[in-house]
């Protein structure tokens, strides 16, 4: 028999924000606050760089539909005594905790029994009084859930009771998601927010049909752009960095009537760091690095562009752990009137 539990209580995060490069993102700093109220109350895992405010999920996109961060994870929880303590207060409300519907048996009877007279299961060995005598020599690792992934996938994954791990030891095999850096370096990608990507065009806004528009991005705009992720408890600590850096433009017009420049419409980035080549005055009759041209007018509305920048994306965490991770996007959309060229006859 297995005795199963998964729950998660975060308290609102703190952040302070300031600007980054042109204003269109924004560097931050934030984290869980306080200990949590409930018996699983989490091990807090803090972020900072450039990521969402609140907690909450950036604006990247996966360029891998099947990609995701992990939907939950065992962290270090409480030493033995201070989890002792929480679960001698309300044993009750561990047997009611996600995850323990369906339990078979008297699951009370069977969760106090495990921690305090070494009651266990296969692979699940018990405990005596709470592992006390072992108090400041390791952690009780609990489950935690992904407030940003779907209750199906997240209640489903870490089924657990929380185990003892001594200090500078690793968490038995069998807890195939016991945190890890690159468990981080997911959620850091996760959480991160990219600058937007309105891009400058000339014609701005209104342009003609059959004219050339030209399309760029300042390099001042797009820089590498980095979140991290850690976790620091007594006896533990991780931390995963992930960068992103800026590395295509993908222009698509609102309309099978246009023409990109190139005709993939995928500009790539130069040298300098910047996107196309602005317009200046003389260049009219040439083709432009990277822009649109318009085939018929947008009538009484508009043509959503659509700007895409493709980011490819890198992590590096404790103990150099590292590698990369799928490419990133996120897109901007741009109201365009085209009009109709007039003609005047005499």
């Amino acid at each position: 028999m297995t005795l199963v539990v998964a729950a998660l209580v975060l308290a609102t995060p703190a952040y302070a924000g300031k600007p980054v490069g042109s204003g269109k993102g924004a560097e931050t700093e934030q984290s869980g606050g306080g200990d949590g109220t409930g018996i699983y109350a989490a091990a807090r895992i803090t972020y900072s760089g450039s990521v969402a405010p609140s907690g909450g999920t950036g604006n990247v996109t996966s360029s891998d539909v099947n990609w995701a961060p992990s939907p939950c994870w065992y962290a270090p929880y409480l030493g033995a005594k201070d989890f002792k303590k929480k679960m001698s207060a309300d044993i009750k409300k561990a047997a009611s905790a996600p995850g323990m519907t369906g339990t078979p048996g008297a699951a009370i009877g069977q969760t106090k029994a495990h921690y305090e007279d070494e009651f266990g299961w296969e692979e699940h060995p018990g405990y005596k009084d709470y592992n006390v005598e072992k108090d400041g020599e390791g952690m009780f690792w609990a489950g935690v859930e992904n407030p940003n992934e779907p209750d199906i996938l997240k209640r489903n994954s870490c089924t657990e009771l929380p185990f003892w791990v001594d200090n500078g030891e690793a968490p038995p095999p069998r807890y195939k998601r016991a945190i890890t850096p690159e468990i981080l370096a997911a959620l850091a990608y996760q959480h991160m927010e990219l600058p937007g990507t309105e891009v400058t065009l000339a014609p701005d806004g209104t342009t003609k049909v059959n004219l050339p528009t030209w399309a760029w991005l300042d390099k001042a705009d797009f820089h590498e752009v980095r979140a991290t992720a850690a976790i620091d408890v007594p006896g533990f600590a991780l931390t995963a960095t992930t960068t992103a850096k800026p590395v295509s433009l993908k222009l698509e017009p609102g309309t099978p009537d246009a023409e990109t420049y190139p005709a993939s419409g995928e500009c790539t980035f130069n040298d300098d760091g910047s996107i196309g080549e602005p317009y200046a005055k003389g260049k009219a009759d040439q083709t432009p690095a990277c822009g649109i041209k318009y085939l018929r007018s947008s009538g009484d509305g508009t043509f959503d562009l659509q700007a895409t920048i493709t980011w490819e994306i890198a992590w590096t965490g404790t103990g150099g752990a590292g590698g990369r991770m799928p490419d990133g996007t996120n897109t901007n959309a741009q109201a365009i009137t085209v009009q109709e060229i007039q003609a005047v006859n005499r």
